[in-house]
């Protein structure tokens, strides 16, 4: 069967350092008609099984910790009987969401995660969080970046837990190698290329965020 990519955007809150905001989050599911896994788990169960259907989910794969992507992992994960898996190193930022219910298993660097007759590689990418992730498909030609790069730059580095240091070296040694025409799917916010990223690498460093 096909590898493919089905995608929701799901609105909600995102909480950190005594602040909320309104947040909308994308959502991808990776997989083929028989099973499936799904990229993190932010505001709304209802419409993230909508993409899954009636296969089944071989895992709930977290970027990162952050309330506004973990959210409702637990309540997806008891629903369709998958588990959740996660960096350790962002535990702490996970305890904050869900003090009660740990993770099921741990994501490493390199660590293939297979799904439909494709996979999924771990890169290991910290500075948004400490234990941030992307996600590379080589079969689809794609990079689920979560909160570590975006269209216009890397991911925020101003609150708890992050440092605009590290992500830019993230990116800089996992990401940017990339072939050119691979797709950056972040999980907020349009798509883009690793392409058109690229040059804009050192302005990025230069000014700071």
């Amino acid at each position: 069967m096909t590898l493919r990519i089905d995608h929701a955007v799901t609105s909600g809150t995102f909480s950190l350092d005594g602040q909320t905001f309104d947040v909308d989050n994308n959502v991808w599911v990776v997989g083929d008609d028989s099973e499936c896994v799904v990229l993190d788990a932010p505001h709304d169960v209802t419409a993230i099984r909508q993409l899954i259907g009636d296969r089944t989910v071989r895992a709930v794969l977290c970027t990162h910790a952050h309330d506004d992507h973990v959210r409702k992992a637990p309540e997806l994960a008891d629903a369709v009987g998958a588990p959740i898996h996660l960096h350790p190193d962002d535990v702490v930022l996970w305890n904050m969401t869900h003090p009660d219910r740990a993770p099921d298993r741990q994501l490493s660097d390199g660590e293939v995660v297979e799904v439909g007759g494709g996979e999924l590689r771990v890169m290991h990418t910290p500075g948004h969080a400490p234990g941030a992730v992307c996600f590379y498909a080589p079969a689809l030609g794609v990079v689920f970046t979560g909160d570590t790069l975006f269209a216009g730059g890397p991911g925020a580095t101003g609150r708890s837990y992050s440092d605009f240091g590290v992500i830019t070296d993230s990116i800089r040694d996992k990401l940017l190698p990339l072939p050119p025409e691979t797709e950056v799917r972040p999980g907020h916010g349009e798509s883009t290329t690793i392409g058109d990223v690229r040059p804009q690498f050192d302005e990025w460093v230069a000014r700071g965020h």
